[in-house]
């Protein structure tokens, strides 16, 4: 089986969030499996000039954007097995930032029929090609509307994975004229139209052969007004073929075992080393250093998304206990603000690290008593995973991917790996959190079941791929989904 998979972000080489880890990790694991696979990315400018000196210049030409006749050149390089090909024009793709630039639609609009025009030329025609939110969302349409006459494009196979439904691709009618040389009609129609524009998303969800997102509750989440982001309608019309896979994590990268960023080793069958971890962090953040106070972490950017207004509203009453609070994180400024005010109020409670900082994030998951990720919606979710690998118990919001990755404790069976709380609000959260927190100091004999329970728990890409692997093969094989 041939795929190409392209999305407009890749780890190692370039990332602002999920969509890059997921593009970095998931063609490996597939090619690992025995099928070929290549990667298209834009060459972007701030890619780490060790990756670049790996590239190889092979040829270019020309791509009409509209009336414009702009430069394609193709770089390659071979990483970890997989083959990676870089679209490369300065004018488009050497700047600063991924996205967030005014003319993002004519950028986009560029790479994604580059990528088409670039198969041929590398001969290189997959069975499937695989696409990522909205940056590349339109090639399902396009190879069905304007590149149709090729023949052996017809028989390709589409696949749109959604990791985040707000962000859609939203343009003004002009776009398909002016960015794509084609005409309206499916725009007149309503096939890619929604509240007067052209929606990219819109066009991948009713053009492509499946769409998946990244944990099967957000799928169907997505498919309700509350977290539809206006598409809930189409997303329920097209229903019969939607579905979800939750992401892994790499288990070589985040292995409490190996990681250097800890202060000592650990793994599930002996937890010394993690006792070990938050003595020292506790000791590198100038906290009281104790191994029976209960040290809560958060790692994450600080917005309302992430639910951090219900922290504010109730640290004040969770700080009465003997508890230790870490949070690293930029973001929305009242958020900041808010944790700094803690901090200076609670100074041998509270650290607020208002930064980016990867190792100090892994020593907050190794050193770390419980997380809490109390997000209003999240389409996947790493950091629980990360934090669970690393014995880390999650107190969590149950929606999305987190619903989908924590078996909340049952305080009769005393079944469970984390902590949840149905209804979005500071007062369930906060009952869960203190929850947790009774658990650790009363019976320690069931947080550490628990913390075992969490460690075991198999979030590998190795595992995650096989689902996508499945997907595919029924894709190319035209097997029945019922």
């Amino acid at each position: 089986m041939r795929l190409l998979f392209t999305a407009a972000e890749c780890a190692p080489f370039f990332k602002t969030g999920g969509l890059g880890d997921v593009a970095g990790a998931l063609p490996k694991y597939i090619q690992k499996a025995g099928h070929e696979v290549v990667v298209f990315l834009p060459y972007v400018g701030s890619m780490p000039e060790q990756y670049k000196e790996q590239l190889t210049d092979l040829f270019s030409f020309t791509v009409l954007v509209g009336w414009r006749k702009q430069y394609c050149g193709i770089k390659t390089a071979l990483f970890e097995g997989v083959r990676y090909y870089f679209i490369d024009n300065e004018y488009y793709f050497n700047r600063p930032a991924i996205y967030g630039y005014y003319d993002d639609g004519e950028r986009f609009a560029f790479f994604q029929q580059a990528v088409i025009e670039a198969m041929e030329k590398i001969d290189y025609v997959p069975d499937i090609i695989h696409v990522n939110d909205y940056h590349t969302s339109f090639i399902p349409f396009l190879l069905k509307k304007k590149y149709h006459w090729i023949q052996a494009y017809q028989s390709i196979k589409t696949l749109l994975t959604i990791h985040n439904i707000e962000f859609q691709g939203n343009y003004q009618e002009e776009v398909l004229s002016d960015l794509f040389g084609i005409g309206n009609e499916d725009f007149v129609n309503g096939q890619i139209e929604q509240e007067g524009q052209v929606n990219w998303l819109k066009a991948g969800i009713v053009y492509a052969d499946w769409v998946n997102t990244v944990s099967p509750s957000y799928a169907n989440e997505i498919q309700t007004k509350e977290f539809g982001k206006g598409l809930d309608g189409i997303l329920r019309q097209e229903s019969g073929k939607v579905s979800g896979i939750l992401n892994g994590i790499d288990y070589e990268s985040h292995n409490p075992a190996t990681d250097r960023h800890l202060f000592a080793p650990f793994d599930a069958t002996n937890l010394t080393g993690k006792i070990d971890n938050k003595i020292q962090l506790q000791k590198y953040l100038g906290l009281p250093i104790s191994a029976e106070i209960p040290l809560i972490g958060m790692v994450s950017r600080l917005t309302y998304q992430k639910g951090f207004h219900l922290v504010l509203e109730r640290l004040e009453e969770v700080l009465q206990q003997q508890v230790q609070v870490v949070v690293l994180g930029t973001g929305d400024p009242l958020f900041e603000e808010g944790f700094r005010y803690f901090e200076g109020r609670y100074p041998d409670k509270v650290r607020a690290c208002i930064t980016f900082d990867v190792d100090l994030a892994q020593k907050i998951y190794g050193g770390s008593d419980i997380f809490l990720m109390p997000s209003a919606f999240e389409p996947c979710g790493l950091s629980q995973m990360m934090a669970m690998r690393y014995g880390t118990l999650p107190v969590i919001h149950e929606i999305g991917g987190l619903k989908d990755t924590i078996w909340p404790f049952n305080p009769v069976t005393h079944e469970g790996d984390g902590f949840g709380f149905a209804t979005f609000d500071s007062y369930y959260m906060k009952e869960s959190l203190n929850l947790a927190i009774h658990i650790f100091q009363a019976v320690p004999k069931v947080w550490q079941l628990m913390v075992e329970r969490a460690m075991t728990k198999d979030f590998s890409w190795e595992s995650a791929s096989k689902h996508y692997l499945d997907l595919y093969e029924k894709l190319v094989n035209g097997v029945s989904f019922s």
